[in-house]
């Protein structure tokens, strides 16, 4: 064999090889190199992709910068740290400020280049506590459902949200402030770059996401900066009627905040301080923490941006739980109802029943009126939107709770209800029952039947119906099963409206 037929051989030998890398289920190679990840039954997983520079010296409290690349293969078989939390968290969670990493789920066949159908998760966590690593949001189910599923960590607490003079005068012109809310708008960039490698359609990206997550979706669909980035989005539980903080109110409380960690001042010395600050200072709990109307990653609002006609033109679903009010510390939402008062305790129960009315107003009034607005926005628009209700709650606890609590649906969305009693978050999630099975993979199918054709159909179950102002219909996954229920909830929400537009 001659010399120039050795090279010859030598090079299909190699570009075999290299094509049987590329197409082994436990391999990919992404724009910044190649990884390694792990295969369990049907389904490949890589864990803790970088998708943006580590946002630590210079870079914290600035736009994501691209991730570098790397040499030789990187292991992407475990979950990278969470991004600082600004709650308390036990000794063995692992955090840190160098937290920007995403993980994917694809069916163990893919093949690079494909058209698979692709959802990325933002998680909830009231912007201050969250990953992208929680089991619950653990992707297989989807993927085995043909889905390429991403989870995203994005940055958290004053990390993740923050404004203050020094920051505007440092950055003049630069996007500022929604530091968490730019993270994941540079996560779906590098999806739409990389995730034809796991044989994902960087034209076929759902956009999803609950609570903080949930309402991160309504300020992505308000956002100038989103456009072209997915094909259609489900807000869970996202409380489509909160505004934005006003930058100016934010400086306001990232003054204050800076002057209580014993930094004062607006010029450089300040910035100079407070990044010599450690990121365990920065995340200590220090009040509530909200997306801000900057100007350019969120110039409004998403019920102002809906009503402006202003939002993405992309297939949307919203939808709330049956006890959302679950989450508030304190429900006293007919303190502000004013002469509405009387009529609101008629109609959710009676003077006797003051819990369960306010329950039933605060739920109402935070998230599941708020969706009906964003869907009947969205509608009016020439767009597609769809509405959900999850009221089920395991049949063992129904004389125990007072509805699906706020979070609830999530473990049946990602059909990750537990074969035994599983620990979670300080209780115990009891062994899925038959009943809590058909729940969840009925929301399963809806969810991957909208991320396949933009519309959620029947799911081969009960049709659910496109909104329309002029039916109300919403889907509600109950303790009866799962059906389309008109006029949903009218008489009760119609009120909420007017209690909205008083407030105003």
């Amino acid at each position: 064999m001659t010399l120039r037929h050795l090279t010859a051989a030598t090079a299909a030998a190699l570009a075999l090889t290299a094509s049987a890398a590329q197409s082994a289920p436990d391999t990919a190679k992404v724009a910044q190199g190649a990884l390694h990840g792990a295969v369990a039954g049907q389904v490949a997983s890589f864990k803790a992709i970088p998708f943006a520079a580590p946002p630590v010296g210079d870079l914290r409290w600035r736009p994501p910068q691209p991730a570098k690349p790397w040499s030789g293969t990187r292991d992407a078989t475990a979950y990278g740290p969470m991004c600082m939390q600004m709650r308390a968290v036990t000794p063995d969670v692992k955090q840190s400020e160098d937290c920007l990493t995403l993980n994917v789920w694809t069916p163990a066949n893919f093949k690079p280049g494909g058209k698979l159908p692709v959802m990325v998760w933002i998680h909830g966590g009231s912007f201050t506590a969250g990953s992208g690593s929680n089991f619950i949001y653990d992707g297989t189910h989807f993927a085995e459902h043909g889905v390429v599923l991403v989870t995203v960590n994005y940055r958290l607490g004053r990390l993740g949200f923050f404004a203050h003079p020094a920051l505007t005068a440092e950055q003049p012109g630069a996007p500022l402030a929604n530091y968490g809310m730019m993270d994941n708008l540079a996560a779906l960039k590098w999806v739409k770059a990389n995730i034809a490698a796991f044989g994902g359609d960087p034209a076929n990206v759902t956009a999803f996401g609950e609570s903080a997550g949930g309402i991160l979706i309504n300020d992505l669909m308000a956002s100038p900066q989103a456009k072209g980035l997915f094909a259609k989005a489900i807000s869970e539980s996202g409380f489509g009627r909160i505004p934005g903080l006003p930058m100016a109110a934010a400086e306001k409380v990232g003054v204050d905040y800076a002057a209580g960690l014993g930094v004062t001042g607006s010029g450089p010395e300040a910035m100079k301080a407070l990044r010599a600050l450690s990121a365990e200072q920065l995340s200590k709990p220090a009040g509530q923490v909200t997306p801000i109307l900057d100007g350019k990653v969120l110039p409004e609002g998403p019920a102002a941006a809906f009503a402006a006609g202003r939002e993405l033109k992309v297939p949307y679903i919203a939808g709330g739980n049956s006890w959302e009010a679950s989450l508030f510390a304190k429900n006293t939402p007919l303190d502000r109802a004013g002469p509405l008062r009387d009529q609101l305790i008629a109609a959710y129960g009676s003077p006797a029943d003051l819990m369960n009315v306010q329950w039933d107003l605060g739920t109402e009034a935070a998230v599941i009126e708020p969706d009906r607005l964003l869907a009947r926005l969205h509608t009016k628009n020439g767009q597609k939107a769809w509405v959900y209700y999850f009221s089920y709650v395991p049949a063992a606890q129904r004389a125990q709770v007072h509805g699906l609590s706020h979070g609830g649906e999530i473990i049946y969305v990602f059909d990750n209800v537990p074969d035994k009693p599983t620990p979670y978050g300080g209780r115990t999630i009891a062994a899925a029952t038959p009943e809590d099975r058909k729940i969840s993979q009925a929301a399963m199918a809806y969810w991957v039947a909208f991320a396949k054709a933009s519309d959620p159909d029947s799911a081969s179950g009960a049709a659910w119906p496109r909104y329309d102002p002029a039916t109300d219909t919403v889907l509600e996954f109950a303790a009866d099963g799962v059906h389309p229920r008109p006029a949903f909830h009218k008489a009760t929400l119609d009120l909420v409206e007017q209690l909205a537009a008083a407030a105003r």
